[in-house]
């Protein structure tokens, strides 16, 4: 397993928040919930070679 950090925003309160992603993995989605406000938030983000190509973060809700 290959694990990274990586910061983006929480979509539904706007405070900058810590994703720890695995780039073992090619891409993945799973649902997160923000460590700020507790709300559900989808990530989506893909890897290539061990480095992160794509990061987005959607509300769940």
């Amino acid at each position: 397993m290959l694990e990274t950090t990586a910061e983006t925003t929480c979509p539904h309160c706007g405070e900058s928040i810590t994703l720890f992603l695995d780039l073992s993995v090619e891409s993945q989605e799973y649902i997160e919930d923000c460590s700020v406000c507790c709300q559900p938030m989808t990530v989506y983000y893909s890897a290539e070679g061990g480095e992160l190509t794509d990061l987005r973060v959607e509300s769940a809700n």
